[in-house]
């Protein structure tokens, strides 16, 4: 974080500021900001948040014993640290955030870009990390940073010195999005797209479209708007954006777009096609698996060049990209039995996406399995969506469908009934079981993807399974 005086932290935050020590109002503080005592450095600032399962407050020692000089707490703790007392810690941390973009934003050459969309948000952001870090300093979000808590914890990680801040905006109900956008009004906005991710908080898909269409109306005035034309509800949100006088740029394989792909391949060792773009042809090859990476691929060379990046050095540096994130279409296994855990999180259109790449990238002579759990978040739609997803697996010709807990037993049963009957397709209740069918079921030439909800825990199946076979 920025260097600022402990009164100046006060009064961002509208907290009471009891010092200790040799503290007094004047005192600059710059370190790390967590809510987690473990990720404290020297001179950190820890934030005492009160959470579903534990308290915050219980760890202000431990944030101590780790480097913390500053606790940002709701009630004074019987602990030797300064502390600043508010009224609610998330509030806090937001308004600091505000503060400290603000400061840097006036005093230098910042520039913000927020991504949301359904799925891809945490690929397009590493994709826009990776481009921008070589344009100067630059601050992206670790893993999914993009909730009430991360977002702003990700802000605050700027510097003086930083040119670019990339901020992913998540939500699972209506407002969200406009609450966090609106702490820093991004320069260039993405929408990747609207599908029925956390659909259930939202009430439905129409809902989730207004929802997303928060962080158009969050951009700054002059501001860049970057849309998915191959999605009519993103689409849609460019009438918003022209009432605001954004500059629009759409992106997708609609002939429409100002950044087009064509001549997609999916292969097993990557993504390959041809991005147009300002009247050029650019081959692009990704290392990243998955023909549904493209369109994060043109969002983020699009994005990029409405802030003075050209067209060939995004793609040279896109295709230095080895993987989207951990748990993200991450090859593991070996050359015999290729595992491909994407088990961090699952919608019905990843769930789709992932499914068509696997059927995509598996040879003459190998077997495609499917390792699949539920997909959480869907509301009254779930068990359609599961059904979905069973009835489109065997349609793919997928060889082998293992089902693995009772949350997803609608997807097992939807892959029965469409015939993945005579042992074909298989329901295990947890993750334990079905690593236990698995290193006896899996033969030299598989192909296997691991996909669920992060909630389903089979993230952690994929590694055993890429541990056991490499």
């Amino acid at each position: 974080m920025i260097a600022l005086t402990l009164g100046e932290i006060a009064g961002l935050v509208s907290g009471t500021l009891h010092a200790v020590g040799d503290h007094d109002p004047a005192s600059v503080v710059d370190g790390v900001v967590d809510t987690d005592s473990r990720q404290m450095t020297a001179g950190g600032i820890f934030v005492a948040k009160p959470g579903e399962h534990t308290d915050g407050h219980r760890f202000v020692g431990a944030a101590i014993a780790n480097g913390a000089v500053v606790a940002i707490v709701e009630h004074l703790v019987d602990e030797e640290i300064t502390q600043i007392v508010v009224g609610d810690v998330i509030d806090a941390i937001a308004e600091l955030a505000r503060g400290v973009v603000a400061r840097v934003r006036a005093g230098g050459d910042l520039r913000i870009v927020g991504v949301t969309g359904s799925n891809g948000k945490t690929t397009t952001k590493n994709f826009l990390a990776r481009i921008l870090s070589d344009e100067g300093e630059t601050v992206a979000p670790i893993a999914s940073y993009n909730n009430e808590v991360g977002a702003p914890l990700t802000m605050l990680r700027i510097t003086d010195r930083t040119r670019f801040l990339v901020c992913e905006f998540g939500a699972s109900a209506p407002g969200e999005i406009a609450r966090l956008a609106g702490l820093v009004h991004p320069d260039v906005v993405i929408e990747l797209m609207v599908g029925l991710a956390h659909a259930g908080g939202f009430g439905g898909i129409e809902e989730t479209a207004r929802a997303k269409a928060e962080l158009v109306a969050a951009a700054a005035p002059t501001g860049t708007a970057v849309l998915n034309l191959d999605d009519p509800r993103v689409s849609a949100m460019g009438a918003g954006a022209e009432e605001r006088g954004l500059r629009i740029i759409g992106f997708g394989q609609s002939p429409a777009a100002d950044v087009r792909a064509s001549d997609i391949e999916v292969t097993a060792s990557g993504t390959s096609c041809v991005v147009h773009v300002d009247g050029q042809a650019i081959a692009l090859r990704l290392q990243v698996l998955g023909a549904h990476h493209v369109n994060n691929a043109l969002a983020a060379i699009a994005a990029t060049g409405a802030l003075g990046v050209a067209p060939a050095d995004a793609v040279a540096r896109l295709e230095t990209v080895e993987i989207a994130e951990r748990w993200r279409m991450q090859p593991m296994g070996g050359d015999d039995v290729r595992i491909i855990n994407d088990a961090y999180n699952a919608s019905p259109d990843s769930m789709a996406a992932a499914l068509r790449t696997l059927a995509q990238i598996t040879g003459p002579g190998e077997r495609t399995v499917a390792v699949l759990g539920a997909m959480s978040e869907l509301g009254e739609s779930a068990g359609d969506e599961h059904d979905r997803i069973g009835l489109l697996a065997v349609r793919l010709n997928i060889q082998r469908i293992v089902v693995v807990g009772a949350d997803a037993r609608r997807l097992f049963l939807a892959a029965v009934g469409e015939g993945s009957w005579d042992g074909e397709a298989v329901h295990l209740p947890d993750a334990d079981a079905a690593f236990d069918y698995l290193k006896d079921e899996l033969r030299p030439g598989d192909r296997v993807l691991v996909k669920s909800s992060n909630s389903a825990g089979l993230r952690f199946l994929g590694d055993r399974l890429g541990e056991s076979f490499s």
